[in-house]
């Protein structure tokens, strides 16, 4: 989100010979990260100027435009990329705070630590940015969460042997549907834990409020272990990185396209011929994001490394402008969701409700327009703070 050398030296053991070189950023992670950071711009434009036009997961086809459904099928590429990212980029800080020696403990301390700040986080000033009440009805927890959990999973994942991770890593992401058939009413024992791991569910509070999971973990933790998996990657010479790159995305798209064919496994929602070539298209690219399946995960990261080849090689000018955009993540997340929120209410104000007790724009075409506008801005603050950030000697800006 290689050298031949780096592929052989396991996530928990130091190397005996050649060390692995300690590497700065690399700006087609960034330039990545930078390029979903926009497609997820899109998407929760949509959610706070196009919420009249409920998009269910799957994606009701009967309902769902081709416009509407292509947007958000661009935004799946977004959680698993991110989760991906988040693997890789602990492996290259443990690997860089260890100057090339055994940086599973490194990577391990940092992992904990952020993944407790995320989901911190995730309750506090994101849910807040989100509703803008400190007493919501419904309390969602969401990527952030997500994302956090996934590394306080991953700082003890990562002290296992290479081969291990990858392994488990590859058991869950294809094998998590076969969980599926369980599930566990409300009120029963585990109910709270399978929610949290992989039925996504509303739950009680005490106080009477709910909590809804969603983003379920367990298939997160999975991508998360891959992408720490494969960090040794992204040193050594790039020729040997591109070639894996696009080896993995091959691979991983092919497997989803013999399951999707199939349409066995993969999925809980098998694809059917439509009424029209372009129904048929979305009915096979119709997948379940909450919990992702297999298949969605084939498409996305498969789709995701080849973007990422792609990205080392592009024109440089290009992947610094997306990079920039990378290398302050969350920053943007918070930034996006405060300003989407207060530009709704502030057109709210202007112009009055046009949809319900909503304001929404016309069309589809509008979200992208507006996304396109309001990345103007986001761009210049994310340079501001990744800036800051670089320049900063506090020991918490790293947890930013």
């Amino acid at each position: 989100m290689m050298s031949t050398a780096a592929t052989l030296v396991p996530a928990s053991a130091a190397p005996t010979a050649a060390p692995i070189r300690a590497v700065g950023r690399i700006r087609s992670i960034d330039a990545l990260r930078g390029l979903v950071i926009l497609l997820m711009l899109v998407d929760h434009a949509r959610e706070s100027f196009f919420i009249h036009a409920q998009v269910s997961d799957p994606m009701n086809l009967e309902t769902t435009s081709p416009a509407l459904f292509f947007t958000r099928l661009s935004a799946h590429l977004c959680a698993p990329i991110f989760l991906a990212l988040t693997g890789v980029g602990a492996w290259l800080y443990g690997n860089k705070q260890a100057q090339g020696a055994n940086g599973a403990k490194s990577a391990s301390d940092f992992l904990w630590k952020r993944g407790l700040f995320l989901v911190v986080l995730e309750l506090t000033v994101v849910g807040f940015g989100w509703s803008f009440s400190f007493t919501p009805q419904i309390i969602y927890l969401q990527v952030i969460w997500a994302i956090g959990l996934s590394m306080i999973a991953l700082a003890a994942l990562v002290h296992l042997p290479r081969p291990a991770l990858i392994v488990m890593g590859l058991v869950i992401v294809l094998g998590h549907n076969l969980l599926d058939p369980i599930t566990i009413a409300a009120g029963q024992p585990g109910h709270v834990l399978w929610a949290v791991l992989h039925d996504r569910s509303l739950m009680d509070l005490p106080w009477g409020g709910q909590v809804r999971t969603s983003y379920p973990l367990l298939p997160w933790i999975g991508v998360a272990a891959l992408g720490y998996a494969i960090g040794p990657w992204f040193v050594g010479e790039q020729r040997t990185r591109l070639r894996r790159l696009v080896l993995t995305g091959l691979c991983a798209l092919a497997l989803f396209v013999v399951l999707r064919a199939i349409n066995v496994y993969g999925d809980p929602t098998p694809w059917a011929v439509q009424a029209t070539p372009i129904q048929t298209v979305m009915s096979v690219l119709n997948l379940t994001k909450y919990p992702p399946s297999a298949d969605f995960l084939l498409l996305t990261l498969g789709v995701g490394a080849l973007v990422l080849a792609g990205l080392e090689k592009a024109p440089d000018r290009l992947v610094g402008l997306l990079a920039v955009f990378g290398a302050a993540p969350l920053f943007f997340y918070i930034l996006h969701i405060y300003a989407l929120h207060l530009l709704n209410l502030a057109a709210l104000t202007a112009f009055g409700p046009n949809q319900g007790d909503g304001f929404a724009v016309p069309g589809v075409g509008w979200l992208w327009g507006l996304a396109a506008i309001l990345a103007v801005p986001c761009w210049f603050a994310c340079r501001w703070f990744a800036g800051v950030k670089r320049r900063s000697s506090h020991w918490w800006m790293r947890y930013l």
